[in-house]
């Protein structure tokens, strides 16, 4: 979205430049993807500290956890028939979903990079170890959240183990991976909606 706003505006919320009936956030020099409808919009100055982590957190909903899963999701189920096994896929098939399976799981990798990040509050290898970082922010999200982190991740451990180990042989353990997904979700959802929670005063429109 271009910008419409003079750098010197201070952040916060204003009236959608698009037009729609809601508020978004302008950060100082561009417009982010935060919204809320009119009547909701949280402290600005409490959200403007927390904008790089709730943009991170919003990516990683929408893009992360579906980039994720799907990609692994792919990547273990083609490799279950990949040509040579008992019930092998044709070639071409077999190749070109790796392929997207592999680009799937880097982009969704990436945007748990920075929300490990953000959530710690700086880099570490927990951000930056493809895997781990999706654990971190799952358990991270969790403690927010006031539950059990080390009980959650171990428990998708698990399940992903499970997964990738014997999805072959078994594959009704696909559910496994969705379940992780849909709860991942469903718990990120809910810190955002903390973090942008309401308040009844919006920046006024300069």
């Amino acid at each position: 979205m271009s910008s419409s706003l003079p750098s010197a505006i201070p952040p916060g919320w204003y009236p959608d430049p698009s037009g729609a009936r809601q508020w978004r956030v302008w950060t100082g020099d561009r417009w982010s993807d935060l919204t809320r409808s009119f009547g909701t919009a949280p402290v600005t100055r409490e959200l403007i500290a927390s904008l790089p982590l709730i943009q991170a957190l919003h990516r990683v909903r929408r893009y992360g956890v579906t980039g994720f899963y799907a990609g692994l999701g792919l990547v273990v189920g083609i490799l279950a028939h990949w040509p040579g096994t008992a019930h092998p896929a044709a070639a071409w098939f077999a190749t070109t979903t790796l392929d997207v399976g592999i680009v799937l799981l880097v982009l969704g990798l990436a945007h748990f990079v920075f929300a490990a990040k953000e959530l710690a509050g700086h880099w570490s290898p927990w951000a930056l170890v493809p895997g781990l970082n999706v654990l971190a922010v799952s358990g991270w999200v969790t403690q927010r959240l006031g539950g059990q982190p080390v009980r959650r991740v171990v428990a998708e451990v698990v399940l992903i183990v499970l997964f990738i180990v014997r999805f072959r042989y078994e594959p009704w353990l696909a559910v496994g991976p969705a379940l992780l997904a849909i709860g991942l979700g469903k718990s990120t959802e809910v810190l955002l909606d903390q973090l942008t929670g309401p308040s009844t005063s919006p920046s006024v429109a300069p």
